[in-house]
């Protein structure tokens, strides 16, 4: 069953077309890759389904909504998460306050409960706290709790970008870049939990990525992008092999 159905999804500035045309469909479950040289359009279409952007034309359609033009808050609340290619930590905050702010779509309470700290409050903050740590489990970053996020070495910044993105309960998790600046030992590691999330979180994933290894390690279904258009689409192996995808993106 399809989680996101993209129609015709396009984007001018100016007189520049950024995006034109663009169609997807990514079944729940899936792992999905978005590839193409710098400037393609990729992270235009991540700004687009996240509603950084608004679309001159075309529509967005998540898990049966018509998610098209909404403010970024309202498609979060929907279910589409994403992590960023330069990581956007609130680099200040501790690594569990950092997943508590996921949290804060699903645990709420009112101005004047805050302020006068009336029973629901701590309530929320303890339950938030034990879901905060339970995602750090799964990252192995429950120890490092009370470390400024800034303090984290790089990879596990990557980690802990995408944990809080899960605090959200998403239905789709949007990747741009996750293996940026990370050594070949660190990008297999990234490699084993992409999967894991998947798996254990019965996760939707769309990423964009540059590394062809990860992408044909995980990857299921690929779409190549080459000035806003898509190039060639499909089955990973057999788009690896396209020779519009060779001579285009991969300069042979």
């Amino acid at each position: 069953m399809a989680l996101l159905e993209v129609t015709g999804l396009g984007i001018s500035f100016g007189g520049l077309r950024a995006v034109d045309d663009f169609n997807v469909i990514i079944k729940k479950g899936q792992l999905y890759g978005l590839i193409g040289p710098n400037g393609a359009g990729k992270t235009t279409i991540f700004n687009l389904l996240t509603g950084v952007y608004k679309p001159t034309d075309g529509h967005i359609i998540l898990d049966g909504e018509n998610i098209t033009g909404k403010k970024t808050a309202d498609i979060c609340k929907a279910g589409i998460a994403r992590t960023f290619q330069n990581i956007r930590l609130f680099s200040e905050l501790t690594v569990l306050d950092n997943v508590k702010a996921g949290l804060h779509n699903e645990f709420k309470y009112s101005t004047f409960t805050g302020i006068f700290r009336l029973p629901k409050y701590f309530r929320n903050e303890k339950s938030m706290n034990e879901k905060a740590y339970e995602l750090l489990k799964v990252f192995e970053l429950d120890k490092e709790a009370d470390v400024l996020a800034s303090n984290l070495p790089y990879g596990k910044q990557r980690k802990l970008e995408i944990a809080r993105a899960l605090a959200t309960d998403p239905k789709l998790l949007l990747l741009d870049e996750p293996a940026a600046g990370m050594n070949p030992n660190e990008t297999a590691e990234l490699m084993d939990t992409i999967k894991f999330v998947r798996d254990t979180f019965d996760m939707t994933i769309l990423l964009i990525e540059h590394d062809m290894k990860l992408v044909s390690g995980i990857c299921e279904r690929l779409s190549v992008l080459n000035f806003g258009q898509v190039l060639a689409q499909g089955d990973t192996s057999k788009v690896l092999k396209d020779p519009k995808v060779i001579t285009a993106y991969l300069g042979e």
